[in-house]
């Protein structure tokens, strides 16, 4: 959910326009201006995220504050998303308790490019229309609004592979070579058929996946148009596509394939160092997630192979100023940096959260990974990227998958009929969208 990030601020004047923007400063709105959080020039720039960015684990935020000695960064983070998002748009409807820096999950970024833009700081005033070539087009569109605006910068994208214990697979007689596995899941039933083959020899404890709520949202993202079309048009119901990832999310919820557990609760976490699943989808951010909660122990026991169906994209971020951030032109200055070509390719060499820098992506062609049993990972997530289809995005694209998600926990954990989960999704997406 990530796993699933963050970002901007502005420039001082001198004179009275300095003293103008000082006590703007002080009486708590957003700085245009130096440094407006200590005297001296010293700032503290405040980073709001969710999952897992991994700034952090691989020592960008260090990087910046060595090579800007009057910058500490501060960073704060939800696991889940959902519970980031919702309490985001409290503080944005209230002005108060925003970071500098706000990540946002691609899932969102129609929200806020359609419903919010005046919540956040347009980038071009900074100078941010000027780095439009170093990012895919279809990245930096998404984050454009109506008149132009850039209110975001894009962090990674989520080309989709699948990640498998090879230690649980031999324990099943089940083969461990990538390239073989990838011809035998070809096709999500060839994956399903795998996945009967390894309930019958598994060993204890030990499922085939961790929940069916991942392999739909995996299943969706090979789609171009999931839950709208090109039009701005609420399509979910009716869309072919998404009821095939649904019949098959409950096919594999009936055979038993599951480990039942939520992502992103506290016993999923727990189920990677346990080995309670062998296979889970995984888009590229997941690396970084899987690698923080299996730890030490898991390295060379995990591996990765192309995924079943064909290629896909499974969220990705952005990182955007909000109007109300108190360092603006510090934070835009931050996140700059924080998706410049070099700190993507390095935070995916790190972490493995694919880029969407256009000159990351040929520059980490050749990154494997050890701690996934040396797999190619810059040749499997760069292969996906490049044939994942450019998806429509929505307003409403990450809530209506989260109310099909719970509804397949309903299936998964508590034996409800599937037409009767397919009904609460129905009312849970008509209550969200008001």
């Amino acid at each position: 959910m990530p796993i699933n990030r963050a970002a901007t601020r502005a420039a001082l004047r001198l004179g009275a326009v300095a003293l103008a923007g000082s006590l703007l400063a002080a009486c708590g709105s957003g700085s245009d201006g130096a440094a407006a959080d200590k005297p001296g020039g010293k700032v503290t720039i405040t980073v709001d995220l969710f999952g897992s960015f991994g700034y952090k684990e691989a020592g960008l935020y260090a990087e910046y504050e060595k090579l800007h000695p009057n910058v500490t960064i501060k960073q704060t983070d939800t696991e889940d998303e959902a519970d980031y998002w919702k309490s985001l748009q409290t503080r944005l409807a209230g002005g108060g308790g925003l970071a500098d820096v706000q990540g946002i999950e691609v899932g969102r970024i129609a929200s806020v490019t359609q419903q919010q833009g005046e919540r956040f700081e347009d980038l071009r005033k900074y100078g941010a229309d000027g780095l439009k070539g170093q990012f895919a087009e279809a990245k930096w569109a998404a984050a454009t609004g109506k008149n132009g605006e850039v209110l975001g910068l894009g962090t990674d994208v989520g080309p989709e592979a699948m990640c498998y214990r090879t230690d649980l697979f031999k324990q099943a007689g089940l083969p461990t070579d990538r390239a073989e596995l990838a011809k035998k899941w070809s096709t999500w039933d060839g994956y399903l058929e795998l996945g009967k083959q390894y309930k019958a020899k598994a060993p204890a404890k030990s499922a085939w996946l961790d929940s069916v709520g991942s392999l739909f949202s995996i299943m969706i993202g090979q789609e171009k148009e999931r839950y709208y079309d090109a039009s701005g048009q609420l399509i979910w119901e009716t869309n072919p596509a998404l009821k095939t990832a649904w019949e098959t999310s409950v096919a594999a919820s009936q055979a038993g394939l599951s480990a039942k557990l939520d992502q992103w609760s506290p016993q999923w976490n727990q189920a990677f160092a346990a080995g309670s699943f062998a296979t889970i989808p995984c888009p590229a951010w997941m690396l970084g997630y899987i690698k923080g909660q299996a730890g030490d122990t898991g390295k060379g026991k995990w591996d990765i192979a192309a995924l079943p169906g064909g290629a896909g994209n499974w969220g990705g971020s952005y990182l955007a100023v909000p109007r109300a951030a108190k360092n603006k032109k510090e934070a835009y200055e931050l996140i700059k940096w924080l998706t410049a070509p070099e700190q993507q390719a390095k935070i995916f060499a790190k972490q493995g959260n694919f880029p969407s820098s256009t000159g990351a992506i040929a520059e980490v062609a050749d990154t494997t990974d050890p701690y996934f049993s040396g797999a190619p990972i810059g040749q499997i997530f760069g292969d996906a990227a490049k044939a994942a289809p450019v998806q429509v995005l929505g307003v409403h694209d990450q809530n209506i998958n989260q109310q099909i998600t719970n509804a397949l926990s309903e299936v998964e954990r508590k034996g409800l009929a599937p037409e009767k989960a397919w009904e609460n999704a129905k009312k849970g997406v008509a209550n969200t969208l008001g």
